[in-house]
């Protein structure tokens, strides 16, 4: 893993009206991307189906959402 996909990248999206941000790092985006384009989504879409079902925070359930898609894989 190179040093680069280890930092976190900070993104703004708006859900249900309001601006709000994630940090993730480069691997959880892209995969949230791909997620998403498989679903037929928007990434802004999916972000917002994470945010409504989360008990936490919202970078940390966008990497637990990545973890169970690719776990559901297998």
């Amino acid at each position: 893993m190179s040093p680069d996909s280890q930092k976190l990248r900070k993104r703004s999206v708006v859900i249900q009206g309001h601006r709000t941000s994630l940090s993730l790092e480069q691997p959880f985006w892209d995969a949230l991307k791909e997620i998403a384009t498989r679903r037929g989504l928007s990434l802004a879409r999916l972000i917002a189906e994470i945010d409504a079902a989360r008990s936490g925070n919202l970078s940390s359930a966008a990497r637990v959402y990545v973890l169970d898609a690719m776990r559901a894989q297998r």
